[in-house]
């Protein structure tokens, strides 16, 4: 009987079992029952049996539910650690076998080894190098003796909770991946938490000289999470001396950062906010790393953007070893399952433990001007404290913006959001002051909505024009009006006038918007009533524009303009208009604020002064924006101006103003994400391309044109000089060189002085594979090889130059390849001549001393100003240079006019002013003809 009463506070471990996949071992079972009969079934047997009393079958029911929590995750933890000591030595073993089964074997390992739950998902949290211990995450910290190594407290804050912990520091694979673990820990109450990693590949770094040079990358945190973990994780490669860098890195949430590093000018009326910014300096090691934990993050895209320091300006041939900077970012986040929904005026009862926190949520709908929870019945379980002490706090964090926290002591505390953000899931957690004591509360919350328009819908034959033209009739009504049901209004007022006035009871004027997509990052929201809109000083007018993830790497752009054509504004008198997220700001007549709570907006005034206005915003957050218009006087009468015409014309480009004059806006992929940007060139920098700080002037531009163009004529004397010694086709082909070069950088100028006789790419492609055929040809000239195999020399090399510039036009091997396969024909072709005739090749001194030395000195200049001097700066000086010791080393390099030389198919004897030489009455070479007569 005694064994019978014990087991009914044992759980059924059949489910878990078939998960495992193993049957509970004796031992195990022996331990849970020793444990539990001391623990919670200690002292009284009658505390597993049922009774008589309602009450105390509930209490029964309550204690055996704690029973099966405490021991499913009991047993839980021991048969993960079991597991992880089998993953750990069969990583072992797998480092120690071929590297090219590792992969196979992880997903072997991890699918036979990971319990998983009934939908498929991930029990553990475990994986190769990372999370090692199976214990929940409030348990982490105290088994982890070291410390997370965080960024510079001191300046770069971690947003983290009390009720959050560490845990050791993760290393992912390079490889996207997820894993979830489930937990639940004592106090937490009803709230079920769940982890899950992510990481993404590492990229290499790049030196800041424009937002192209940035890596950015794109994480998700889904609503509800409590916690989020960024691990930044910087290498470099050992097989070059690098020198230690300070890597910057940059969160936001709803769209990529806004960075300026170098602290350039941004263009005439754009507004944006500086991201969040860490540094991480990489030392004389290999690797470095740094955490960032935030608590409560906003659910949504997180951006995460990394640069190293401001570029040089060196230009670095492809090729060489340099050192290289890989960045991998990985996302840990903790998150709650089942948090409680508090409901529009529904009480709920809560306690927190000794290490805990309460979660909640709640919906906040469309047209909401305040919402409010408040605490009531706040107790303590310290008998000396009538009161309790705990921090209410509504929202999430997203770095520019902080939840709303309110420190509370009474048994009543309350919160108020005013412009809460509409249609989304608002959080709301309770924390304690004191971390020993456990309290009670009630929780209720509440929101009022204080302005509703009407109802409105479509009709079967409405189309694009007559929504256009019949929406007018749309006008919102008060929250008086709108507390009951409504009757759906059709549009049926074609003749309505952007500027009729307004019915006395309306509240607001909700126009509605067409969003057309026009093109990648071209996105145009026009009025569907008119071009005009009406403002009065009553009632404001909202319009809103939704903006998705796919818009969000361009710029938007805010153009209002005054209609004075119906009336006109008075000196006092003035138009507000507030473009805000997630939320509108209504009221604009009493408020000098376009800004709430939990979200910043951007105010803009119009007058009889400034008629016009304009906004622009790079990178966007993803949310829809609200743009709200007033009419306001100094007066409590605005006259005969009481209704004024707007015109507000607001659009998504890629780039600002197309990036002007001096900048070229491009489009970056970073995986599936799609942004765009400003590259700028002749000096201009800034992020569209407006400062002018080092921009180079006219005058030397049309210098650096001029340098880089007349100095490939230094090509003249050497196809001459390749003409008069019959060359012939080494002097084709150095013209080739000659034409291409100059209009290639005559094309290729950064500022307006450029002349393009063809495409960019094709000028390129020539001037690329003219220079280094004339490498070719030139060195196999000097071997002197007979002109049958020289000249299939010339075609073969030809054709696979223009083979490897097409695969890598800017590759080292694609110049160094043939400069060295030439040069070993032509060593080994003098080598055998002076083997043959027993003496130096070239034999005269002179040709030594006055040809090839001085030759040989230009090519290792030419060289070496090519690869180690040039910068974006002196680039015009340093390879128009080159151009020149190129040419020149040509003309030193030929080698002489051969004595036996055959030119254009004729004798030998050829000249300049060649004659037949004539043999008495015949000439000396007869051409006479054989005729054959056939019979």
């Amino acid at each position: 009987m005694g064994e019978e009463r014990v087991n009914l506070c044992l759980p059924d471990l059949t489910e878990l079992e078939m998960k495992v996949g193993r049957k509970t071992p004796e031992s195990l079972l022996m331990g849970i029952m020793k444990a539990d009969a001391e623990e919670t079934c200690r002292g009284d047997v009658n505390n597993c049996i049922f009774k008589d009393d309602l009450s105390t079958k509930i209490s029964n029911l309550k204690q055996e539910m704690r029973c099966l929590r405490s021991t499913d995750v009991r047993i839980l933890r021991q048969l993960l650690a079991v597991h992880e000591g089998i993953e750990a030595v069969r990583w072992l073993a797998e480092e120690r076998g071929p590297s090219g089964s590792q992969s196979s074997s992880l997903t072997g390992s991890l699918s036979s080894l990971v319990p998983l739950d009934e939908s498929g998902r991930s029990l553990s949290r475990y994986s190769r190098g990372s999370w090692t211990s199976p214990q929940d995450w409030t348990e982490e910290e105290d088994l982890n003796q070291e410390a997370l190594v965080t960024a510079d407290v001191s300046r770069h804050k971690n947003y983290v909770s009390p009720d959050f912990t560490g845990d050791r520091h993760p290393s992912l694979p390079p490889t996207e991946s997820q894993h979830q673990h489930c937990d639940r820990g004592a106090d937490d109450g009803p709230v079920t938490f769940v982890s899950e990693l992510s990481s993404k590949p590492a990229q290499k770094l790049s030196k800041y000289g424009w937002y192209g040079n940035v890596r950015l990358q794109r994480f998700h945190v889904p609503q509800g999470t409590a916690v989020a973990r960024w691990i930044f994780t910087v290498t470099k490669n050992h097989n070059f001396n690098c020198r230690p860098y300070n890597v910057s890195i940059y969160l936001r949430w709803g769209a990529p950062p806004v960075i300026n590093p170098v602290g350039t000018v941004f263009p005439k009326d754009t507004l944006w906010n500086p991201a969040h910014c860490l540094s991480l300096p990489v030392p004389v090691t290999l690797q470095s790393s740094t955490t960032f934990n935030l608590s409560s993050p906003a659910a949504g895209d997180w951006y995460i953007a990394a640069h190293l320091p401001e570029d040089d300006g060196r230009i670095e041939q492809k090729g060489f070893p340099s050192c290289s900077y890989f960045f991998q970012p990985q996302l840990s986040i903790r998150k709650a399952v089942d948090t409680p929904v508090l409901e529009q005026g529904s009480v709920l009862q809560q306690t927190i433990g000794p290490e805990g926190a309460a979660h909640f949520k709640l919906y906040v709908p469309e047209f909401s001007s305040s919402v409010s929870v408040l605490l009531t019945n706040c107790s303590s379980e310290d008998p000396r404290s009538e009161d309790c002490s705990v921090v209410l706090r509504l929202g999430s964090r997203a770095l520019q913006t902080e939840p709303l926290s309110v420190n509370c002591s009474g048994t009543h505390c309350s919160a108020t959001v005013s412009n809460p953000p509409w249609d989304m899931w608002l959080e709301v957690v309770v924390e304690r002051n004191h971390n020993n004591r456990t309290v009670t509360f009630n929780i209720v919350s509440n929101y009022t909505v204080g302005c509703k328009p009407k109802s409105v819908g479509l009709a079967a034959g409405d189309d694009f024009k007559k929504l256009r033209s019949n929406i007018g009739s749309s006008n919102s009504t008060s929250s008086k009006n709108s507390s009951g049901p409504s009757q759906p209004v059709l549009f049926s007022n074609p003749s309505a006038s952007p500027v009729a006035p307004l019915p006395a009871s309306a509240c607001m004027w909700n126009v509605p918007v067409l969003a057309e997509e026009l093109d990648v990052l071209s996105v145009r929201y026009t009025p569907t009533i008119a071009a005009n809109i009406s403002v009065t000083n009553k009632q404001p007018t909202l319009l809103s524009y939704p903006l998705h993830t796919a818009t969000t790497g361009g710029t938007l752009n805010l153009q209002l303009s005054l209609n004075s054509t119906n009336a006109t504004l008075g000196n006092g008198s003035s138009v507000v208009a507030c473009l805000s997220p997630l939320a509108p700001v209504l009221e604009l007549n009493n408020s000098a604020s376009c800004s709430a709570a939990l979200f910043k907006g951007y105010s803009l005034h119009l007058s009889k002064s400034v008629s016009k206005a304009v906004l622009r915003l790079p990178y966007p957050q993803s949310a829809t924006w609200y743009l709200t218009l007033q009419l306001t006087c100094n007066s409590s009468d605005c006259g005969n101006a009481s209704v004024v015409s707007v015109v507000p014309e607001l659009f998504v480009s890629a780039c600002v103003e197309d990036c002007g004059t001096y900048g070229e806006c491009r489009l970056i992929r970073s995986f599936t994400y799609l942004y765009a940007a400003c590259s700028c060139k002749a000096g201009w920098s800034g992020w569209g391309c407006t400062d002018d700080s080092k921009a180079l002037s006219f005058s030397r531009q049309v210098t650096a044109a001029l340098m880089l163009t007349i100095s490939n004529l230094f090509f003249i004397p050497a196809i001459v000089v390749a003409v008069r010694r019959y060359y012939i086709t080494e002097a084709s082909v150095y013209l080739f060189t000659m034409f291409f070069s100059t209009f290639y950088h005559a094309c290729d100028q950064p500022g307006v002085a450029v002349m393009c006789i063809m495409d960019y790419d094709a000028l390129q492609y020539c001037d690329f594979l003219g220079s280094v055929c004339s490498i070719w040809v030139t060195i196999l000239c000097m071997a002197r090889i007979k002109d049958t195999f020289k000249y299939a020399l010339f075609m073969l090399g030809a054709l696979l130059l223009a083979l490897s510039m097409q695969l890598d036009r800017k590759g080292l091997w694609n110049m160094l390849g043939p400069v060295l396969c030439a040069l070993l024909i032509l060593v080994a072709a003098w080598v055998y001549r002076g083997v043959k005739r027993h003496q130096c090749y070239p034999p005269s001194w002179r040709r030594w001393v006055y040809f090839l030395l001085p030759g040989a000195l230009c090519a290792l200049i030419a060289v070496s100003v090519f690869a180690f001097a040039q910068t974006e700066d002196n680039y015009y000086y340093t390879h128009s240079l080159w151009h020149v010791l190129v040419a020149i080393c040509v003309v030193f390099l030929l080698p002489p006019k051969e004595k036996h030389r055959e030119a254009f198919g004729w004798t030998q004897g050829f000249s300049w002013s060649w004659r037949p030489r004539v043999c008495g009455y015949t000439l000396c070479e007869s051409g006479k003809e054989e005729l054959y007569a056939v019979t």
